[in-house]
């Protein structure tokens, strides 16, 4: 199985703070997906820039794991098994066997529609439900953590890609 390359929607260059943040955030979600479209599996699980043990794989994980923590967990205040947890801190990027690809891709997809609902109706400035760290948090806050969060590891993504197959771009 590989993923497929998803849609990619052109962003606005005008709307609100929430649809702009929307908007931003969809669209990493889907770069990250593009990054990740038509390799295998072992070229997903290919830590392909050494010394890092850093995968393409194991990036989708652990934004599948941060999507549940945000929205789910602070956020809505949900108390959900967050994904590919174990004794090992880092599960989500090191365990790659234990969950198929297939599973994988639904999680994310699932977690991010999750997201998306979750945040539906609500206010930037709405205090989340649990804190983090002992501290409120608002949903402007978690857009913008999350931003950052993908905008890091889309990065990481963007170098692992070339070094698999020499795709760049996007």
């Amino acid at each position: 199985m590989t993923l497929p390359i998803p849609d990619r929607t052109e962003l606005e260059l005008t709307g609100s703070e929430l649809e702009q943040l929307t908007a931003w955030l969809d669209f990493y979600r889907a770069t990250l997906l593009m990054k990740c479209a038509d390799l295998s599996v072992e070229e997903l699980a290919r830590a392909s820039v050494p010394p890092s043990s850093m995968t393409l794989l194991g990036i989708l994980r652990h934004m599948s794991v941060v999507e549940q923590y945000w929205f789910q967990v602070v956020f809505a205040g949900l108390d959900v098994q967050l994904f590919y947890k174990s004794d090992d801190r880092d599960g989500d990027f090191n365990n790659l066997s234990d969950t198929p690809l297939d599973e994988v891709a639904r999680r994310y997809l699932e977690t991010c529609e999750q997201s998306r609902a979750l945040i539906q109706g609500h206010d930037l400035n709405e205090i989340a439900a649990a804190r983090r760290h002992g501290r409120r948090v608002d949903l402007r806050w978690i857009h913008l953590h999350m931003l950052e969060e993908y905008a890091r590891h889309c990065g990481h993504a963007d170098l692992l890609r070339e070094c698999i197959d020499g795709t760049t771009g996007y």
